[in-house]
């Protein structure tokens, strides 16, 4: 089934829901969902001054490519969005390298588990500049928080907040706080990523007065200091209409906490979820816009710069950096769609599976020769929903052996990858200035048999 021309895809707008073609797009055409540095040269697509297949070539595939401009730009533009304090959200894309990043821009960070804060601060991480965060946190994470001298932990929920002071006591330390709020306002984005809402699992609403019992809370612990409240709406939010909102409720709730309880709130933390293009044609929310729509919701309630703002980008800063690079292997015509098969899947991009999210790709090599043919994308793992890309006009010359590049894959890739049918997991390198260079090496066979055990007996505790 073919599409009209390539021409005519690469020149269309987002892809219309009612006829669901994903239009299939090189840099040049929709530079939006590809790194700053891509640029298309003799046919080759090049990132950071390095062509894909070489890359390629000298990494194997599937590939993880990551444009350090493109994240070190984004990031510079979060620090002049007019924020107080801008925190790197890890749980978009960590390791030791992108720690070292992070650092080096003067960010803050954010971590979700205490694995992401341990690797945070073996690389040198200051603690005092790292957020914690998580809806069930250990006792285990919240000691190495207080051990580590975490800047602040964010509270979710009454026995955190009692656990946390215990640890804090112990330790002789005051540990500052901020206690996660939720405002009753949603998102506009998929349901899985919106959690600003009554009826989520993080934080304390507002309503009923859930939140202001958990700030009282934190008051009575003696080792336990409130240093400001947070408030995450959702992800991959492109309106501002609810952030403002949600911006003018915090506030409210912070007003009504002077007012009632003679209690401070030098600090709001909004989080993050600033919405990033993935399709031709699709919005970025901009940094400058994003806190200025906070910024308007707090200046609705509260004398302006009474409180600094703190905001928690991550998809925003590292997700169009990132290219995945897969080679073709099967391709199955005569069907209702050709389909593509590659070496990943569900395995390295999880997210199509998950949020059904979608995403557009171009070859690595030749471009457009041949006609659009109406193709999906998919993984070498053994589900149905295993697909990479639905829907999508490629060229008709695509084929075995061929490579095939996914832009703005920089976020929630790597870190959701997995060894779902024993699938070594695959190498992340960073490309700047023409060179390449290592970010995380690929796994191996011999590594993934690491964790196998043999039948050694397990000790019992007994009663």
């Amino acid at each position: 089934m073919s599409s009209p021309s390539l021409a005519t895809a690469v020149d269309a707008p987002r892809p219309d829901a009612a006829d669901g073609i994903t239009v299939a797009a090189p840099p040049e055409a929709a530079p939006e969902v590809w790194p700053l540095t891509a640029r298309t040269v003799d046919g080759r697509i090049h990132v950071g001054g390095v062509a894909l297949d070489e890359l390629a070539e000298a990494c194997g595939t599937a590939l993880y490519v990551v444009d350090e401009a493109d994240f070190r730009h984004r990031a510079r533009a979060w620090r002049a969005s007019g924020a107080d304090q801008v925190h790197y959200a890890s749980k978009a894309f960590l390791c030791a390298e992108m720690v070292r990043w992070v650092d080096s821009e003067g960010l803050h960070l954010d971590v979700c588990s205490g694995g992401e804060l341990e690797l945070a601060v073996d690389t040198g991480f200051d603690a005092a500049r790292i957020v914690f965060h998580g809806n069930n946190k250990s006792v285990a994470e919240l000691e190495a928080a207080v051990s580590h001298g975490v800047g602040v932990v964010v509270v979710d929920c009454l026995e955190e907040i009692d656990r946390l002071g215990r640890a804090a006591a112990a330790a002789g330390r005051v540990q500052d706080v901020y206690v996660r709020i939720t405002p009753g306002v949603t998102a506009e984005t998929h349901a899985y990523m919106a959690t600003g809402g009554d009826d989520v699992k993080f934080g304390f609403p507002v309503r009923e007065g859930h939140a202001e019992r958990a700030v009282l809370a934190v008051a009575g612990q003696p080792a336990l200091r409130l240093a400001g409240v947070h408030c995450h709406i959702g992800s991959q939010v492109t309106a501002t209409d609810g952030l403002t909102l949600a911006a003018e409720r915090v506030a409210a709730f912070v007003a009504e906490l002077t007012d009632r309880h003679g209690i401070a709130v030098d600090e709001i933390d909004l989080g993050g979820g600033a919405g990033i293009p993935y399709l031709p044609g699709q919005p970025r929310l901009e940094p400058g816009a994003f806190v200025a729509a906070l910024r308007a919701g707090l200046d609705r309630v509260l004398p302006a710069g009474s409180v600094r703002l703190a905001v928690e980008p991550g998809r925003s800063m590292i997700g169009t950096a990132g290219v995945t690079l897969y080679r073709v292997g099967a391709v199955k015509d005569g069907l209702r769609r050709r389909f593509v098969s590659v070496d990943g899947g569900m395995s390295d991009a999880l997210r199509p599976s998950l949020y059904l999210a979608r995403y557009t790709a171009w070859p690595a090599v030749g471009g457009a020769a041949g006609d659009a043919v109406h193709s999906v994308v998919v993984g070498r793992h053994c589900e149905s929903g295993d697909v990479v890309v639905p829907d999508i006009a490629l060229p008709s010359s695509l084929a075995s052996g061929d490579l095939l590049a996914v832009p703005a894959t920089g976020a929630y890739h790597h870190v959701m990858a997995s060894n779902y049918n024993a699938q070594p997991r695959p190498a992340v390198v960073a490309v700047r200035d023409g060179r390449a260079r290592l970010m995380v090496r690929r796994e191996t066979p011999a590594d993934l048999r690491i964790r196998e055990a043999h039948g050694e007996e397990v000790a019992l505790g007994g009663v």
